[in-house]
C-alpha cells in the first residue's frame, strides 16, 4: 500500500468516525479502511470523547481488533437496532452499487449493512469504477459440497468462476461461516447488479454473493489534492 493510499484511507476513516454519536449501536466493517475506523473509534472512546457505544462486528478479525481496543461488542442476534454501519468496499459504481468480499466476510457484512438505519461506505478513490467486475472478481460464498455444481451453473450464466485458494496455507479459503468462496468474472462486467444478485442467490448451494445493491446511503471517498489527503462525500439520491 502506498503512503498516499494510506493517507486517503486514514482520512475517510476519521471522517466516518466523526459521524458516530453517543449511545449509538455501530456496525464495524472489515478490511484495511474499516480497521482504521475501528482504531479511531477506540481512541475516541478511550479519550472520553464518545460514550455508550456498542459495536457489532462483521468478521472475526474485526471482533479481535475491537476487543483489543476496549470497544463494547454485542452479537447481531442480541441487538434490536444498528444506528450506523461503516464498512469499506472493493468497487463502487456510479449508482452506489458495490462489490464486497475481498476478505471473504461479505455474508456478515451484508447482514449488518441491511440491518443498519444508515450505511456509510469508506473507500479511497481507486475503488470508484464505471462498471462493476471489470477489474475486481465477484465473490460467491458456497456450501463446501456444492462448489463444483455452483461453478457449473455460474458458467451457464456467462461467469468464469474459480475456487479461491489460501495464500498462507494449503487448500481453499474457508469463511467465518465454514464455507468456500468462488471468485467470478463476467467478461463484459456487471450491467445489472440488482438482477444478478438475485439470480446468483437463487442458485442451490449459494449462501450469499458480494453484490451489495441499494444498501449504501453515503460514500466517503478519500482523495489526494495538491499532495494533501481529503474526503469527498457522495450522497445517494432517493
Amino acid at each position: 500500500m502506498t503512503d498516499l493510499q494510506t493517507q486517503m484511507k486514514q482520512a475517510v476513516a476519521e471522517a466516518a468516525v466523526a459521524q458516530i454519536c453517543d449511545g449509538m449501536v455501530v456496525g464495524l466493517g472489515s478490511g484495511s479502511t474499516a480497521a482504521l475506523m475501528i482504531q479511531g473509534l477506540g481512541a475516541r472512546l478511550a479519550a472520553g470523547q464518545l460514550h455508550d457505544i456498542v459495536g457489532v462486528t462483521t468478521s472475526f478479525q474485526g471482533e479481535v481488533l475491537a476487543a483489543e481496543l476496549g470497544i463494547p461488542l454485542r452479537a447481531l442476534n442480541a441487538i434490536d437496532r444498528i444506528d450506523l454501519a461503516i464498512d469499506g468496499a472493493d468497487e463502487v459504481d456510479p449508482s452506489f452499487q458495490l462489490i464486497k468480499g475481498g476478505g471473504a466476510c461479505h455474508v456478515q457484512e451484508k447482514l449488518v449493512a441491511d440491518r443498519a438505519e444508515r450505511f456509510i461506505v469508506v473507500v479511497d478513490s481507486t475503488k470508484l469504477v464505471k462498471c462493476l467486475n471489470l477489474d475486481f472478481l465477484l465473490p460467491v460464498e458456497v456450501l463446501p459440497g456444492a462448489w463444483v455444481q455452483v461453478q457449473s451453473r455460474l458458467k451457464s450464466m456467462g461467469g468464469v468462476a474459480e475456487l479461491r485458494m489460501a495464500t498462507r496455507k494449503a487448500g481453499p479459503v474457508v469463511t467465518d461461516q465454514g464455507n468456500l468462496v468462488l471468485d467470478v468474472r463476467f467478461e463484459a462486467g456487471i450491467s445489472d447488479p440488482i438482477a444478478l444478485e438475485r439470480d446468483i442467490n437463487n442458485l442451490p448451494g449459494v449462501l450469499e454473493n458480494g453484490l451489495f445493491v441499494n444498501l449504501a446511503d453515503e460514500v466517503l471517498v478519500g482523495e489526494i489534492n495538491d499532495g494533501v489527503a481529503g474526503v469527498r462525500s457522495l450522497e445517494r439520491v432517493a
